[in-house]
């Protein structure tokens, strides 16, 4: 694998460019998914935080589809061969509001490629960083850690669980049934199979059932925070740790500081384990 992750830092610095937009119909479409009961959406309003996630979907013909439903590798992102892929983690600096209406340019680069060995075999971490720029100037920095790893023996055990890392102060407890991964996942285009091909995602990756969107999960952390904070969210650091499935309840958490600058957010599983846990400060 050495040689080949010298072959994959040759993508370091590169870049992508896009251009997408703030619509109302896709603002009322999310707020639904939500089911959130907010007035129509109108040109100027502010997009909540967390909701960007519905901006810059990767778009390709259907022909250049892999296997998974992702787009085949090796265009914008590098060719790692290991077959499964997923989103980590993600850190979100919030600059300035987008608006509806608003025409937003994306400046993507790889950031770094690294190699890890973790407990079920060797992973490669991609890091992409993404610029989204309004007409008033640089609104939003993210950067995403995309993890390839190699497929699980089929005896291997799951992961032990990891216990609660606070005492949670705000909690909402959400079923991701399959309407909603479906809905979640046609607003940002995205085609991952293990979010709604149940044939697909339980025989071929061998999970026990749809896999909840990890994308949703730090949404719906935005969510949490947006609902109980006194300010608005400026940043949010977000890891999965654990798979979550369609039908399983899972308990999302908060625990703020004593000064309200900062929280503590993580989600519980139906087991009580770990899945997924994140830090904001708020402005």
């Amino acid at each position: 694998m050495t040689q080949d992750l010298e072959d994959l830092k040759k993508w370091v610095g590169q870049r992508e460019y896009d251009v997408d937009y703030v619509t109302v119909p896709s603002v009322h479409r999310l707020a639904a998914t939500l089911d959130r009961d907010d007035p129509m959406p109108k040109m100027g309003d502010p997009l909540p935080a967390g909701w960007h996630s519905i901006l810059f979907p990767r778009v390709v013909r259907q022909s250049q589809i892999g296997p998974d439903g992702h787009p085949q590798r090796g265009d914008f992102l590098p060719p790692v061969s290991l077959p499964r892929r997923m989103n980590a983690g993600r850190r979100t600096w919030m600059h300035a509001e987008l608006r509806v209406g608003d025409e937003v340019r994306k400046e993507a680069t790889i950031k770094e490629v690294s190699i890890k060995q973790g407990r079920t075999g060797q992973m490669v971490f991609v890091t992409v960083k993404t610029d989204m720029i309004s007409p008033r100037g640089l609104a939003i920095t993210e950067e995403m850690d995309v993890v390839y790893r190699e497929e699980p023996a089929a005896n291997a055990p799951p992961p032990p669980p990891q216990p609660a890392p606070g005492n949670a102060k705000w909690t909402r407890v959400f079923t991701p049934d399959p309407v909603v991964l479906f809905r979640y996942s046609a607003l940002t285009f995205n085609g991952h199979r293990i979010h709604y091909d149940h044939p697909y995602v339980t025989q071929t990756e061998g999970y026990p059932g749809l896999v909840q969107n990890g994308g949703l999960t730090t949404l719906l952390l935005f969510e949490l925070a947006r609902t109980h904070a006194a300010t608005p969210v400026k940043y949010m650091s977000a890891r999965n740790v654990r798979a979550m499935f369609a039908s399983r309840p899972f308990t999302l958490c908060g625990e703020p500081s004593a000064d309200g600058k900062t929280a503590g957010l993580w989600v519980m599983d139906d087991q009580n384990a770990l899945a997924s846990s994140a830090t904001a400060e708020f402005r």
